[in-house]
């Protein structure tokens, strides 16, 4: 939007993209004075409904959202979550890049990780291609954490099925061998993350399986070891703590074995769900 009904701006615009559209020089202060454009920096502009507070520190700098940054933005998840990762063609001479290497992003100050790469999006656009933003990501994290972040992609919506075979083939060959652990059913980066430690014990496991009578749960390993991966967010007060427990009674009649770790727990001290299936399956 802009003070000129008849001129729509798109995301992000240079000074001279904003006149070749038709906006006066007085329109564009007029545009940033009533809030409908927002001055990322010198030349560039973007529009103040389309531009949430990361993206625009990205155009500022004088990028796109890009890598785990992008994926973050996208509802995606991602494990590590420091730095504000954009992405900067090839081509582009000057970055404006504090010397201290970070910049403010709402309260908190993120360091800037730079990906020179040429980027498929239209020039105007805030955030880099999914597909392209997903290869980065998986390129700056673990290999567990990256198998997690495309589960969540795949589960979000983000990308496809179909989009599996672009997104490997961007990436170097070493890492195609993650594509047969990539797994959409999951419904939170901690259940994808406790399934990869399961499998690495050799063990079956199950993913989102119905019990009659109980309902869906997150993992079953060996065909009796239930692992619910519980949050704060979808786990918290007492009515869903007793339901969380009637749940567990009804599993151990039918003969199941219950754990349910954090998220925390998993993403900080995933020992700890290691040592207690490790117990269990020693004892059974």
């Amino acid at each position: 939007m802009s003070v000129n009904p008849n001129v729509t701006i798109p995301c992000s615009l240079s000074f001279q993209d904003l006149r070749r559209v038709g906006l006066t020089r007085a329109e564009i202060e007029q545009s940033i004075a009533a809030g409908a454009i927002v001055r990322a920096r010198r030349g560039v502009y973007v529009r103040a409904d389309a531009s949430p507070a990361v993206p625009r520190e990205a155009a500022a700098v004088g990028g796109r959202l890009d890598c785990v940054s992008a994926m973050r933005e996208m509802g995606v998840f991602v494990l590590e979550r420091s730095g504000l990762h954009i992405q900067v063609a090839r081509n582009r001479k000057h970055l404006r890049i504090p010397p201290s290497g970070r910049v403010r992003v709402g309260t908190r100050w993120e360091k800037v990780c730079v990906h020179w790469r040429d980027d498929e999006a239209q020039e105007e656009h805030l955030i880099a291609s999914p597909v392209l933003a997903l290869a980065q990501a998986v390129r700056c994290q673990t290999v567990r954490a990256a198998v997690a972040t495309i589960d969540s992609a795949l589960h979000v919506g983000v990308i496809h099925e179909h989009d599996l075979g672009d997104l490997f083939a961007r990436l170097p060959r070493r890492f195609r061998r993650l594509r047969r652990l990539v797994d959409g059913r999951a419904e939170s980066g901690a259940e994808t993350l406790a399934r990869l430690l399961m499998r690495a014990f050799g063990r079956r496991v199950e993913v989102q399986k119905v019990i009659d009578g109980v309902g869906r749960v997150d993992l079953v390993v060996d065909g009796w070891l239930v692992i619910e991966c519980d949050s704060r967010e979808f786990h918290g007060g007492w009515e869903r703590q007793e339901a969380d427990r009637l749940r567990d009674l009804k599993l151990a009649a039918l003969g199941y074995a219950t754990i349910r770790p954090t998220a925390r727990m998993i993403f900080d001290e995933p020992e700890i769900l290691i040592r207690a299936v490790q117990g269990l399956l020693v004892t059974r």
